[in-house]
């Protein structure tokens, strides 16, 4: 940002709470101004070290030999119960020895996955985990029908709700009566999508809202049965801050709703498509679904540069989350570059010297103020991370 010629900084929130240009000036005239941006960026707001790193369980996970693209003859160690991220300039080697190598093997190990991991000799301490779970910015789902709602399964637990309602037990509605994937409940003309596609040739196809329902996806039998006054399709409409508030004597939903609350996802819509997601709120809804899950304490999970497009503030809120994880006995193994994540770990390890051949080494291990006293002659992680900790 400090090196642009212009920026156009659109807020101040997100989702509803945005959609304003709240400045478009060159950088100095910016940092003037008082956005959340502008608070980063003059360090009035920070993304703080932890004063206390996590030592783990004393259980660690080890890859033996990993020798596969450019990797030399690798052993991993990651310590379990812990943060870690996996550090080095790009084409070093961290996918091929994190995505390539190790997610398969625990894939294979654990869910008896069929994709084949590249060269290793040995791997140990796959029986101090339960679960491997792998996080990416990956839609949630490909076509407009699937929503965060429905991911999370809160949407069932919603239906069954209406479903209970006198009215709808007086007219014999069952929950799928309420689920605008099955027929009988919804609107039959855009069958639940409360959008009609227009394809067009040798262009993407055009979504156009439904004349019939005017886009609540329901007909207008179901639309009758209300719950505080709301039909099915109001609730879908709601955002989920809102609907956390409205469902609150409900714990079932209002627990999953204040989960995707607390990661930063209240101005989302529960019917908003999959489809307008970006990377990063996807991802996010896949934290929040993970988080609400009861927690084993032995899961691992993996995370391959999830800063990619997020605001500073997109990046405190991500932490909050990959901590609280940390924090049941979990392991997060995190790819990344971004100092502001590494700066929080609790352990590092950085891949490198350099990309291609000049990489595929590990060259420092250990916390973030270990690798800057140790490694700073040896790593491009340690000589930036120093600044980040001083």
């Amino acid at each position: 940002m400090e090196k642009a010629d212009f920026i156009v900084d659109i807020g101040p929130g997100a989702g509803k709470h945005g959609g304003q240009i709240v400045t478009a000036a060159t950088y100095d005239e910016l940092i003037s101004n008082d956005s959340m941006t502008t608070k980063y960026l003059k360090g009035e707001v920070k993304i703080k070290v932890p004063k206390i790193r996590r030592k783990g369980n004393g259980k660690k996970m080890s890859l033996l030999g990993a020798t596969g693209h450019n990797l030399q003859n690798v052993d991993l160690h990651i310590p379990l119960g812990t943060f870690t991220c996996v550090t080095g300039v790009s084409g070093s080697g961290k996918s091929s020895l994190v995505n390539q190598t190790l997610y398969p093997i625990l894939v294979a190990e654990i869910y008896n996955g069929v994709k084949k991991p590249l060269p290793y000799k040995k791997i140990k301490g796959i029986e101090n985990i339960d679960k491997i779970i792998e996080i990416d910015q990956s839609p949630i789902g490909r076509t407009p029908r699937s929503n965060p709602a429905t991911y999370t399964k809160v949407f069932d637990e919603i239906r069954s709700l209406f479903a209970s309602l006198p009215e709808a037990q007086i007219r014999g509605y069952q929950a799928g009566r309420f689920s605008f994937n099955v027929k009988g409940g919804r609107c039959e003309t855009c069958r639940g999508g409360g959008l009609k596609v227009v394809e067009m040739n040798f262009l993407p196809d055009v979504y156009v809202e439904c004349e019939t329902c005017n886009g609540k996806r329901y007909n207008y039998e179901t639309l009758e049965v209300r719950y505080r006054g709301k039909s099915i399709s109001d609730v879908l409409s709601m955002t989920i801050e809102e609907g956390a508030k409205f469902f609150v004597k409900i714990p079932k939903i209002s627990r999953a709703l204040e989960t995707l609350n607390s990661v930063g996802l209240g101005y989302v819509q529960l019917g908003q498509s999959s489809t307008t997601l970006s990377g990063g709120e996807a991802q996010r809804v896949k934290l929040s679904s993970e988080l609400s899950k009861r927690s084993t304490g032995n899961t691992m999970y993996i995370l391959d540069e999830p800063s990619t497009g997020l605001h500073f503030e997109d990046i405190r809120v991500l932490l909050e989350v990959l901590q609280r994880l940390a924090d049941e006995g979990n392991t997060v193994l995190v790819i990344e570059h971004n100092l502001d994540i590494i700066k929080v770990a609790d352990h590092i390890i950085d891949v490198g010297p350099e990309g291609g051949k000049g990489g595929g080494k590990i060259i420092a291990e250990g916390t973030p103020e270990q690798i800057v006293k140790k490694f700073e002659k040896v790593s491009h992680t340690a000589r930036y991370l120093k600044e980040e900790l001083s």
